[in-house]
């Protein structure tokens, strides 16, 4: 559960003053313009831009994640873009300390932490911290992750029912998270789940706002950016990425785009399929975004269709520049 922002206000400030930091926090769906208002805010405050979009966070994903460009980066720093290899997996554990890290850093700078990105577990897992969940025995892992999907799925569905049910089939990497804590715990990943620890939230001040604009627009919007990836070079990033050699599972494998692209570079389908696939995916996960922003923040975080985003940095930048 996301902590109350505006409890315990004399704890945790880094310059021990009392007074904690305040830190901006932009999030939505993909394609919402996130980028562009946090680009925007960061100039009207001094600000730092701190990257909280888990495809963004890899160096082999420039185009495909939309990753801000150097023009950008010229404007005002940023951080944690492209600072993962891609054959290294990040949990978002790894994100939220190196974030965490980036945050202070930027602080002790003088200047106004702007985190931005649509990745809500990493989000969440900034700001309420995570489970203190033991290492993993090796052998136990390994006997786990050689377990089919299937096999592992039904495993859980013995050994820990609720998970089982509130995990999606498909998503083998949770499966076999879950699968393997509770055979090297003893505990249930959610037993462990009910006490976390490290984040952020109870020493910094949150200026949060959701960025969801008209679904109609924002579908249309991932329409046009993959056709822009495409123009920039997505299909020659993807070939660069096959080039490596990497396991299909890792998660830079998996985004979107990368297989349909693969795929067509195979002439498994063809550049129309390519399009008509990823574009499609696009869609869907930013439906799945913001649903999930819609439900799972506070219900008194503000929410902005992004119509007008010179009045929503005008109101930022009042929140966070007021004592």
């Amino acid at each position: 559960m996301i902590p109350d922002l505006s409890a315990n206000p004399s704890t945790g400030s880094p310059t021990g003053s009392g007074v904690r930091p305040k830190v901006a926090l932009i999030a939505g769906p993909t394609a919402s313009g996130k980028s562009a208002l946090a680009l925007d805010l960061a100039e009207a405050v001094g600000g730092t831009i701190v990257n909280a979009d888990a495809s963004q966070y890899y160096a082999d994903l420039a185009i495909l994640s939309a990753r801000p460009t150097p023009a950008d980066e010229a404007r005002v720093p940023h951080r944690l873009f492209g600072t993962r290899d891609g054959a290294h997996p990040a949990s978002a554990a790894d994100w939220a300390a190196d974030a965490a890290a980036a945050i202070d850093a930027t602080l002790a700078e003088g200047r106004v932490p702007v985190i931005v990105g649509g990745t809500g577990l990493y989000i969440r897992t900034l700001l309420d911290g995570i489970a203190p969940v033991p290492d993993i025995d090796p052998a136990i892992r390994d006997r786990v992750r050689a377990l089919s999907p299937g096999e592992a799925t039904a495993a859980l569905r013995r050994e820990d029912p609720e998970a089982s049910v509130r995990l999606n089939a498909n998503d083998a990497a949770r499966t076999w998270r879950a699968l393997e804590v509770i055979r090297s715990t003893g505990r249930t990943l959610a037993e462990w789940q009910k006490s976390k620890t490290g984040g952020i939230g109870d020493r910094m001040d949150i200026v949060p706002l959701l960025l969801l604009p008209p679904r109609d627009l924002l579908y249309a919007r991932c329409d046009a950016r993959f056709a822009a990836m495409l123009e920039a070079g997505a299909v020659q990033e993807v070939q660069a990425l096959l080039a490596r050699g990497l396991d299909p599972e890792l998660p830079v494998m998996r985004a979107i785009g990368v297989r349909d692209i693969a795929a067509m570079l195979a002439m498994d389908i063809t550049r129309s399929e390519m399009i008509a696939a990823a574009t499609a995916a696009t869609r869907r996960y930013a439906k799945r975004q913001y649903t999930w922003f819609n439900h799972q923040p506070p219900a008194d975080w503000p929410r902005e269709d992004g119509a007008d985003l010179a009045q929503i940095v005008t109101k930022l930048r009042e929140k966070l520049l007021t004592a």
